[in-house]
């Protein structure tokens, strides 16, 4: 009976649900992009990306897609040629790659936890001038210090 007792109530605890976990399996995976090596994936950012991609991202990050297009600098009517296109300009889909890239090392930072991964992402860091890694990796320089700043947090070094 004791153990029926135990049972019974082990059974009873409400754990909370964990945090659902993502993976992404490469390079612009959060974008929807197909798998590829390096030659695909330049092939794919001269086409321009589909306009999905910043779709996909949005439901994969849950980062807006108006916070999204402000850090990639494109401006609402040049949004909307790009909607009714289908594509992305080149230096766009670049952009969008890298915004994607750091959004999915920060994923692996978290473990898988995505709104983790974005809380982190759009919290303002002494480390990086005051600003979020998000928009701090609007440009290329600023990209490689947030995944610099990635990799020191993930092996515990002070920043």
């Amino acid at each position: 009976m004791a153990t029926l007792a135990k049972t019974k109530s082990a059974s009873l605890i409400q754990r909370p649900p964990s945090a659902p976990r993502t993976r992404f399996s490469g390079r612009g995976a959060s974008l929807g992009i197909r798998k590829g090596g390096t030659p695909d994936l330049i092939e794919q950012i001269e086409a321009g990306f589909p306009f999905d991609s910043l779709q996909k991202f949005e439901a994969n990050s849950g980062v807006e897609i108006a916070l999204v297009v402000s850090i990639l600098g494109i401006p609402d009517r040049t949004l909307a040629r790009r909607r009714t296109a289908g594509r992305l300009a080149p230096e766009e889909s670049e952009r969008l790659l890298r915004i994607s890239n750091v959004f999915e090392k920060a994923v692996g930072l978290f473990d898988g936890n995505v709104s983790a991964a974005v809380q982190w992402l759009t919290t303002a860091k002494k480390a990086l001038r005051g600003e979020s890694p998000l928009r701090y990796a609007k440009t290329e320089p600023g990209a490689r210090e947030v995944e610099n700043l990635i990799g020191r947090v993930e092996h515990g070094v002070f920043s």
